[in-house]
């Protein structure tokens, strides 16, 4: 090796500085003489050189920001020329590391310093981590150049065999900054500086990885674009193509949606947020779904009739006559309708209609039972107040989404229900029927009646924001008519926002007009009869509705008059009877056979229930209106079973309770009303209610109860025509229930005569229709004593039925 040949003798050498540039042992380097720096090194060392064998000699010494490294390179001038650019210049090769010492003289101008040479020997045979370590090099420097094309260089590389030579040879490494390669200079041990150049190697092996990873990513993504752009120019030739040939005129989808926007009238809250979503669809592409969302939320935005509003009709007697005229009786919905056009019609001559933000809508709740004409009475309604009507039926809702929409996030978001029905009206002020609102349930999708909170809350409901939209939608204009059958089923907080109307059933008078009036003239139409060929006397009607249905509404009276008119016409076609033809009472059973509810007090008296001690009549409230209840009572033989209480017919836990408080009454009072309760404690009781199948619940049985029990207990049979109602406590006081008004006209449908009532519900009969009460003969009390004393027949009466 150059380094061992050359001993550690001290040297003497002109410097060649090398400004921001290291050259290593082994190198070959030419350099321009046309530096004065340069110049001056190379002829002094040929000057130096003259008259001697050997070639001459300088001293490479990187000079970094004007400061001079501490090792240099001894160099030999191989040839002094011209370079390709015409320029003079020398070729140099680096021979070996020598450490500087101090500054001397010597000829030329050049800077002279001794120098003594670093001993570089490498010990034989090589230690195998170090054999490693040069397979190693080798390795990544032939992948290196092979990336750059180098291939000739390779096989050199593949030759060296010294250490330090090797790591040298990272001098011509074009990656390696000038400090990088100092630090080469500046390592003696040749094993050291092997692995520093590996470590250099091998880190811009993995810059450049990464980099050509990111050129190949930005690249596929250009690539991409442009391939996009492309197909995106084609398509908007092919749309412009097709435009043309039908004749559209030319305009992109977003300015169509602007134009649309701009053009439309919308609240400037409203048009503020669709301009933003326009916006949002011009930057958005095609095949973006979000594209898709955007045009649908606008199409429904665009579609609401935001300032949309139908003239109230202020005519008040003639609203009125439309209700008369489409419904009869329902007073209580009327007025409530009447006085409601009323204000609006005041407050809009005083200029008073937009109180803060806030229009004179209405939210009513129509409970009743079934076929009492809660739905239809939302279409009349509107047609007296000349507002459009449009209906939501609420029955089976479970998903609060139906009520506010869904977020727009989701695949095939809606807005909700209340939002679509705005839409469908066309208007800001309909009337809106929430059909079977005390169906609405609840499940882990979330609380419908919880979200109807603030669509039927006056205070709120000016500003309503449905979860699709995300604008504020006023419906303080609506009319919310909500009809339930259940008024326990409605949630407390919603029913607080609601102004209730009770639809309790109708008299048998106002059915025999309804069906008059109404459901034969429809049902004439449906079975394909002109007026006046079949002709239903009004005494058959009245056995319609009093002998073959027995209910709070009337459709099953209309059934049965659909099914009269039915059989009429089929016999017309078989040719059996002819038209015109006039149904009367009598003929009512040859077509529809006989009837189905049969009055108690038309019955044989030895087959009425009450005909045996034990049984009395009581009234109660259904989901279907009110009905007639019978409490049956006996006593066990005290050989065959043991004291205690037995109550079946699937009764409530308040029910329940109401048995226990009437035989608790009669134990602890037996001897003051003269009743024998001394066989009670050995005797087991047993209370039934018949038709076990339906539940029952509620305290209103109560004196009913105590009435059966002391008729079982003193043999005295209870009135056939009587019937009562009321809730009674542990020292016979009797209590208010509720419902009086559908007990009273149940009463009077089953053919009952004499009704008991608590005393504290007198008020009540108010609501009763005045033909009702007329038939009735209604006994208000206060203690259980004079229930009794009404319902239990005289105790001759009881010797003599029992003999």
């Amino acid at each position: 090796m150059a380094s061992e040949s050359m001993a550690s003798a001290p040297l003497t050498l002109p410097v060649l500085p090398l400004d921001d540039e290291v050259v290593l042992p082994g190198m070959v380097v030419p350099l321009d003489l046309s530096d004065n720096d340069v110049r001056a090194a190379v002829e002094a060392a040929q000057a130096a050189a003259r008259g001697g064998t050997g070639k001459p000699r300088v001293l490479l010494v990187p000079r970094v920001d004007g400061t001079y490294a501490g090792t240099g390179v001894l160099g030999t001038v191989e040839q002094v020329g011209r370079l390709s650019d015409g320029d003079p210049g020398a070729l140099i090769r680096g021979r070996g590391r020598v450490r500087i010492g101090a500054g001397t003289t010597g000829p030329g101008g050049a800077l002279w310093v001794e120098g003594t040479v670093v001993d570089e020997t490498v010990p034989e045979p090589l230690p195998g981590s170090v054999t490693e370590l040069v397979k190693e090099y080798k390795a990544l420097a032939t992948s290196w150049l092979k990336k750059r094309g180098a291939w000739q260089v390779v096989d050199r590389v593949q030759q060296i065999e010294g250490v330090g030579a090797l790591a040298d040879n990272a001098g011509y490494s074009p990656f390696l900054t000038v400090e990088q390669k100092l630090g080469l200079l500046e390592t003696a041990d040749p094993v050291a500086r092997l692995k520093l150049a590996t470590s250099q190697l091998r880190e811009h092996l993995a810059e450049q990885d990464v980099a050509e990873t990111i050129a190949k990513d930005v690249q596929e993504g250009v690539d991409k674009q442009q391939r996009e752009f492309l197909l995106r120019r084609q398509l908007e030739a092919v749309r412009k193509e097709l435009r043309e040939l039908n004749g559209e005129k030319e305009g992109d989808e977003s300015d169509d949606y602007r134009a649309r926007v701009e053009a439309a009238d919308l609240p400037e809250k409203v048009r503020e947020a669709a301009l933003k979503e326009v916006e949002k669809l011009e930057r958005a592409s095609d095949q973006s779904p979000e594209g898709s969302w955007i045009r649908t939320w606008l199409d429904t935005v665009l579609e609401l009739p935001w300032n949309e509003r139908t003239e109230d009709q202020y005519d008040i007697q003639g609203a009125k006559a439309v209700l008369d005229a489409e419904h009869a009786g329902l007073e209580d919905v009327k007025e409530r309708i009447t006085e409601y056009l009323a204000v609006r019609k005041r407050r809009a001559e005083r200029g008073l209609g937009v109180v803060g933000g806030r229009r004179g809508g209405a939210v009513l709740a129509l409970v009743g039972p079934p076929g009492v004409g809660k739905t239809s009475l939302g279409e009349s309604v509107a047609h007296a107040m000349g507002r459009k009507f449009v209906r939501v039926a609420l029955g089976g809702v479970r998903d609060e989404a139906e009520i506010r929409g869904h977020r727009r996030t989701y695949v095939g978001a809606l807005p909700g229900r209340i939002v679509r029905a705005i839409k469908e009206a066309g208007s800001m002020n309909p009337v809106v029927l929430l059909d079977e609102i005390d169906k609405v349930g609840s499940d882990f999708r979330g609380d419908p009646a919880a979200a109807l909170l603030e669509v039927l809350d006056p205070a709120q409901n000016h500003t309503f924001r449905d979860h699709y939209l995300e604008v504020e939608l006023d419906l303080s204009d609506v009319v919310f008519l909500a009809t339930a059958n259940v008024l326990e089923a409605i949630p407390e907080a919603l029913l607080d926002r609601m102004e209730l109307v009770r639809l309790d059933g109708y008299t048998e008078d106002e059915k025999v007009v309804i069906a008059r009036d109404h459901l034969l003239p429809r049902q004439l139409e449906r079975a394909g009869l002109e007026k006046g060929e079949v002709v239903l006397e009004e005494s058959a009607l009245r056995k319609l509705a009093g002998e073959y249905t027995r209910e709070a509404g009337v459709r099953t009276l209309e059934r049965s008059i659909a099914r009269l008119l039915r059989k009429v016409a089929a016999q017309h076609e078989l040719g059996e009877r002819e038209l015109p033809f006039t149904i009367g009472e009598g003929q009512l059973r040859d077509l529809i056979g006989r009837p189905h509810h049969v009055p108690e007090s038309a019955q044989d008296p030895a087959e009425r229930r009450t005909s045996v001690p034990g049984v009395a009549t009581g009234l109660a409230v259904t989901g279907a209106g009110g009905d007639v209840l019978f409490v049956e009572a006996s006593l066990a033989d005290p050989e065959t079973g043991g004291a205690g209480l037995t109550l079946t017919g699937q009764l409530g836990d308040v029910m329940k309770e109401s048995a226990q408080i009437a035989l608790s009454f009669l134990r602890s009072h037996g001897a003051e009303l003269e009743l024998p309760v001394t066989g009670l404690k050995d005797r087991g009781v047993h209370i039934h209610f018949p038709a076990g199948a339906v539940p029952k619940d509620g305290p209103s049985a109560g004196i009913t109860m105590t009435t059966a029990l002391a008729s079982l207990l003193s043999g005295r049979l209870v009135r056939t025509d009587v019937a009562m109602t009321g809730e009674v406590s542990l020292t016979g006081r009797v209590l208010p229930i509720g419902g009086l008004k559908q007990k009273l006209l149940a009463a009077h449908r089953a053919g009952i005569t004499t009704v008991v009532i608590p005393k504290r519900n007198e008020a009540d009969l108010d609501d009763v229709p005045a033909e009702i009460l007329e038939k009735l003969e209604v006994h208000p009390v206060t203690d259980v004593r004079q229930v009794l004393e009404i319902a239990l027949t005289p105790a001759a009466v009881a010797v003599s039925a029992a003999a």
